[in-house]
């Protein structure tokens, strides 16, 4: 049987990204990133993906009159790679309506907080202001709302007292490098089954 195939949407340094590659490079799961693309044309994730012999497309958004049409090109892209699940990894982007109608149920971010807690931008910062002992990360199904599709996997994180974005950012970062491997694990397995709100695991 072959390899689930991922396609990695990114527009940072990819440090996701580089989680998902080592997991398939070690056979924790039985998957290949196929094709990784970038809204930002210096994002290190491109950089990322070509050491690794991956194509890394950038996509300039300014090219397109409406984020309809930017979206169309990306699932071009993508359907073009046979990419059967998309992965955002830091994807500054919201995901519109041609690409999940391209994808449906078949696309996954990754928060850093416990959804649906702190979400949008900055969800660390908003942890620690906000005075929450405990926060974390969610890997999630993606749909028209910013951070609010079905729950797939959680991981907490303990905050401390003396904690500020930038180290509780950290320590969060360390389990979305473990968590969103093992739900690409889940999904390349079948294991994933949705009905409305809910994920189940089978």
């Amino acid at each position: 049987m072959s390899d689930f195939r991922l396609g990695v949407l990114a527009s940072g340094r990819g440090s996701n990204l580089q989680s998902i590659m080592d997991a398939c490079a070690a056979r924790q799961l039985e998957a290949e990133v196929v094709l990784v693309i970038s809204d930002q044309v210096s994002a290190y994730a491109l950089e990322r993906a070509r050491a690794a012999g991956i194509p890394a497309v950038y996509i300039n958004p300014g090219n397109y009159q409406s984020r309809q049409d930017y979206d169309a090109a990306v699932v071009e892209i993508l359907l073009a790679h046979g990419v059967e699940l998309v992965c955002l990894a830091g994807y500054m982007r919201l995901v519109g309506k041609v690409m999940l109608a391209a994808y449906p149920n078949k696309i996954i971010n990754i928060h850093p907080a416990l959804l649906p807690a702190f979400p949008g931008l900055h969800a660390q910062r908003q942890a620690c202001e906000y005075g929450v002992k405990y926060s974390g990360c969610t890997v999630h199904i993606v749909d028209e709302g910013m951070d609010t599709g079905p729950i797939i996997l959680q991981a907490a994180v303990p905050v401390s007292d003396g904690d500020d974005e930038d180290s509780l950012s950290a320590r969060i970062l360390e389990q979305e490098h473990r968590l969103y491997p093992e739900a690409l694990r889940l999904f390349a397995e079948g294991r994933i089954v949705v009905a409305g709100r809910k994920v189940s695991i089978v």
